[in-house]
């Protein structure tokens, strides 16, 4: 289950997404700090062209799902996401997979049938072979990686992205 996030969630957000696990495949590896984060918040919740989407598994915050350049006028409705977990919550809970399918499944449902989306959008890095592999179970297409240099390292961006025709169903 998705649902708003609201900033009561804040600190919970930035505890995940400062996990080493999520830092590893992540564009920006740096621990984020609180003024960082706060910054971040401040934009994002006002801005139209965003949505930050707490995940709930086993009725417990769980992780962050994020769609990014709303698109949703016009003759093709896009929008680019993102998502991370709470990976050590999860691994002590035995419950990474289950909550992995469960936050794929719950983002491509909210981007087609509740934003109404035409395509999704999104990237990951290269050296996540467990997150592609992932995605193309979603049916995902992956474009040609790109290399960028981010936070001083070395790494190649794939774009993915997935039609509303392409989705797989239930």
């Amino acid at each position: 289950m998705l649902r708003e996030a609201t900033t009561d969630d804040v600190n919970l957000m930035l505890s995940w997404r400062n996990q080493e696990t999520n830092r590893q495949v992540s564009k920006t590896s740096h621990e984020i700090t609180a003024a960082e984060h706060a910054a971040w918040w401040s934009r994002v919740r006002v801005d139209p062209t965003r949505r930050v989407l707490v995940y709930v598994h086993d009725d417990r915050p769980a992780g962050v799902v994020t769609f990014f350049d709303l698109l949703l006028s016009g003759p093709t409705r896009t929008a680019a996401w993102g998502f991370y977990l709470d990976a050590d919550g999860l691994a002590e809970r035995g419950a990474t997979l289950p909550a992995w399918l469960g936050v794929m499944r719950a983002a491509v449902d909210h981007a087609f049938d509740v934003l109404g989306l035409d395509r999704l959008d999104g990237e990951v890095l290269a050296h996540n072979t467990v997150v592609r592999q992932m995605n193309r179970r979603f049916r995902f297409v992956e474009g040609i990686g790109r290399p960028e240099t981010v936070d001083g390292r070395e790494i190649t961006v794939v774009p993915i992205s997935l039609t509303r025709d392409n989705r797989r169903r239930r």
